[in-house]
C-alpha cells in the first residue's frame, strides 16, 4: 500500500508527462480519498459544566487517535476559531475507503461532543496525477503520483475550485499554454505547497485544493498574483475559502471552550 504521509508537493500542480503515463501509473499506486470536513459547535456546548466539556473533549480525542492508523488513514487536525464565522475546526483526512470515512464520521458523531456538532462544510475527493506538464521542480518537489503528500507547515488553505465549461471545450494544446502561465507563477512563491484532489462525480465541486505555508502573505499575494493570469477567466467558483491553523487534537479541542 502507498505510504500516506511524504514529502509536500510544490504549488502549481503534480507533475505530470501526458495522458497514458498517468495510466500507467495509476494502476500501481492506490489512489487516496480526501476529505476536509469542518465542525462547527453548539452553543449550548459551550455552557456546560468544564468538567464535563473536558470529557467530552477527551473522547472525541481518543476516536481521533485510534483511527489514526499508518497505511490505512491519516487525520490532520485544525483549528479555524475567530477565522471564519461558520466553522471552528477542520479535519483533513487521508485514507484509502470512503467506508473508513463513513465508519469514522459515524463514531465521532456518536460520541458525547459530537450530539453539540454540525457539519457546515464538508468536502470529498480523490488523488490524481495532473494532466499537465509542470516543465521543472522546486528543490525537495516530488511527483505525488497519485498520492497527498502533508508538508507540516502551520497553515493550510482550503477551497473548493469549479471551472467554466468553455475550459474543457478548448484543445489540449491550448489548455496547456495556459496551465503552463498558470504554474510559472506557482513557482515563484516556493514557500506555498499545493495539493490538488479530484471530485468529478462524487461530490459538487469539480477540485478540492489545499496551499500549505507558514507565511500566509506569500498565499496572499500568490492568489492575487494568480487573478492576473489569463486562465483566471475560466474560474467558475472557488469560494468558500478556509484559513486554518495546524496543531494537536487536544489542542483544537481546547480552542472550542
Amino acid at each position: 500500500m502507498a505510504e500516506i504521509l511524504t514529502e509536500p508537493v510544490a504549488a502549481g500542480e503534480t507533475t505530470q508527462t501526458g495522458p497514458e503515463p498517468a495510466k500507467q501509473d495509476e494502476k500501481k499506486i492506490q489512489r487516496q480519498m480526501v476529505a476536509f470536513t469542518f465542525y462547527k459547535v453548539m452553543p449550548e456546548w459551550r455552557r456546560l459544566p468544564f468538567a464535563e466539556r473536558a470529557e467530552h473533549k477527551r473522547q472525541f480525542a481518543e476516536i481521533l487517535k485510534r483511527w489514526n492508523q499508518p497505511g490505512r488513514l491519516l487525520g490532520l487536525t485544525y483549528s479555524t476559531v475567530g477565522l471564519r464565522g461558520d466553522v471552528d475546526m477542520v479535519l483533513w483526512r487521508i485514507c484509502y475507503s470512503v467506508d473508513d470515512l463513513n465508519q469514522m464520521t459515524a463514531e465521532l458523531l456518536a460520541s458525547p461532543l459530537g450530539g453539540y456538532l454540525q457539519t457546515p462544510h464538508n468536502f470529498l475527493a480523490m488523488t490524481k496525477r495532473s494532466q499537465y506538464l509542470i516543465g521543472h521542480e522546486h528543490e525537495g518537489q516530488h511527483d505525488s503520483r497519485g498520492s497527498i503528500r502533508p508538508g507540516g507547515q502551520k497553515y493550510i488553505f482550503i477551497y473548493p475550485f469549479w471551472k467554466t465549461r468553455a475550459w474543457y471545450l478548448l484543445p489540449m494544446e491550448e489548455r496547456q499554454r495556459l496551465m503552463s502561465e498558470h504554474i510559472r507563477v506557482g513557482h515563484l512563491y516556493p514557500r506555498v505547497k499545493l495539493n490538488t484532489t479530484y471530485s468529478f462525480g462524487i461530490d459538487d465541486q469539480e477540485f478540492v485544493v489545499a496551499f500549505e505555508s507558514n507565511f500566509p502573505e506569500d498565499f496572499l499575494d500568490l492568489v492575487q498574483q494568480l487573478r492576473e493570469t489569463e486562465i483566471s477567466v475560466y474560474t467558475l467558483k472557488d469560494t468558500p475559502i478556509f484559513t486554518c491553523i495546524r496543531m494537536t487534537a487536544e489542542e483544537m479541542l481546547d480552542r472550542l471552550g
